[in-house]
């Protein structure tokens, strides 16, 4: 960090669905907490005024303007603060000019980014630059990637304890669900879809397993676009829309790690969907279903109700395998995925970044790499998050 900004962390986006809800989050987690110096921004000083009073922030909560089409306001935002935590997507769209002020500034820097062909731009375009000036920047810090990233992580930790050494195939399997995927999701979803539709380089990296490894092919991924019986498991599993960007994200992890789980490391996502016929037909309609990018979608800035974000949850199990031994971790979460979970999630990445892993030097991260068992401790103790064995 090159310079001594007055805040520790501002909200970017905080008039948005998502941003708010991160806003809100701190109001009631961290309201009482005088050393946590903080902000909102947003491109309107009137409805950051009105989102302050609605979630019952202080009075002297501080607003800042700042705008992605005017850059000079993104600097001299970034400017002012130790980290950036911004809801404002899809990023590929409205984010890469805050990723080179932070970069440049020594910015720290947090967001929700679901896209992996625009992380690799900005790996390739802002990661040296993030290291010389101890920007450390770390994408998607929401359910994308968050409980699947150090899902993983906590298990290589624990096949390490037990066994000597990581795992060298791991299975990560969606249990249960309930909540929506976020307005913001979809609409990363249909950018990601039409800038492929232009550019045969994006098209490649969103096939690459290794997109997010510049330098690294590792072997052959299972194919995760049909559905399978799982013998192990008695149950059919569907493909899970997720996988598209956790995937890429573990593998980015384990080469930031030296390959920590090994060179020949393989790992996939499915989501389970139960024993029989039913739960064949239910796989082949989730595999068949294009809702999240089609008109009937949710649209950035709509979500769930309280009600239904509070009601929501999620089952996460890994499944380590290899030379004969096997491990099971389990990963579970309160609320909505999407809203409710995610909020916190990034909410605790930033103040991760600022209280626990000082350490972390500059550059372009993944969650574990970055925090590690640090955040793993800090979503146990305050969003609602459980990482534990099975048997």
């Amino acid at each position: 960090m090159q310079h001594s900004p007055e805040f520790d962390l501002i909200v970017y986006g905080a008039t948005g669905y998502t941003g708010r809800l991160v806003a809100e989050y701190l109001v009631q987690q961290y309201g009482d907490d005088p050393t946590l110096r903080w902000a909102m921004a947003g491109r309107s000083a009137e409805k950051l005024a009105a989102v302050r009073d609605e979630i019952k922030a202080p009075e002297n909560l501080p607003l800042v303007v700042a705008d992605t089409s005017d850059p000079a306001s993104l600097y001299a935002m970034v400017e002012r603060t130790r980290v950036i935590v911004t809801t404002v997507g899809p990023y590929q769209l409205y984010g890469s000019e805050l990723v080179a002020a932070c970069a440049e500034t020594g910015t720290d820097y947090v967001d929700l980014c679901g896209e992996p062909a625009w992380m690799r731009q900005m790996i390739d375009a802002h990661g040296e630059t993030a290291a010389r000036h101890g920007a450390r920047i770390v994408f998607s810090c929401g359910f994308d990637s968050i409980p699947f990233d150090l899902g993983v992580f906590f298990l290589q930790q624990a096949a390490k304890e037990r066994f000597g050494h990581p795992l060298p195939r791991v299975k990560g399997r969606v249990r249960k669900m309930k909540g929506t995927f976020s307005g913001g999701t979809a609409a990363s979803l249909k950018a990601t879809m039409a800038a492929a539709k232009e550019n045969p380089e994006v098209l490649r990296l969103l096939s690459d397993p290794f997109a997010l490894a510049p330098g690294f092919q590792g072997p052959a991924q299972p194919p995760a676009n049909r559905p399978e019986y799982d013998e192990n498991l008695g149950s059919w599993a569907a493909p899970f829309i997720m996988a598209a960007i956790n995937t890429r994200n573990v593998h980015r992890s384990n080469a930031l790690l030296g390959h920590a789980y090994g060179e020949d490391f393989v790992y996939d996502e499915m989501l389970l969907t139960g024993p029989g016929d039913q739960g064949k037909a239910i796989a082949e309609a989730v595999a068949g279903d294009r809702s999240l990018s089609s008109d009937k979608a949710p649209k950035p800035g709509e979500g769930p109700t309280p009600e239904e974000r509070e009601s929501g949850f999620y089952d996460l199990l890994f499944i380590g395998e290899g030379n004969g031994q096997t491990l099971k971790v389990g990963v579970s979460g309160k609320r909505d995925p999407g809203y409710g979970s995610t909020s916190r999630m990034i909410a605790e990445s930033a103040l991760c970044l600022l209280r626990d892993a000082t350490d972390t030097p500059g550059g372009i991260w993944t969650t574990a790499p970055a925090m590690g068992e640090k955040l793993i401790a800090r979503l146990t103790a305050h969003a609602d998050l459980s990482f534990r064995l099975e048997d």
